[in-house]
């Protein structure tokens, strides 16, 4: 449970570079995603290079989904 407590307090830079640590987004990592994302009123660029990354790294199997 205390896993869950720090994953909700990482910002999306954390996110994203965990995602790409580990090459691979399951359940949770998902949701804290897209939580952090739709929690947002406007997405700057840097956010929207950041859903591409992750995007363009499942379509071309970089990524595993858990």
């Amino acid at each position: 449970m205390q896993a869950q407590a720090s994953i909700s307090q990482l910002t999306l830079d954390e996110i994203v570079n965990q995602i790409f640590a580990v090459r691979q987004i399951d359940r949770s990592i998902q949701r804290q995603f897209m939580n952090t994302l739709l929690n947002k009123t406007t997405l700057n660029p840097q956010d929207q290079a950041h859903i591409r990354r992750v995007f363009d790294a499942l379509q071309r199997g970089l990524l595993r989904v858990v």
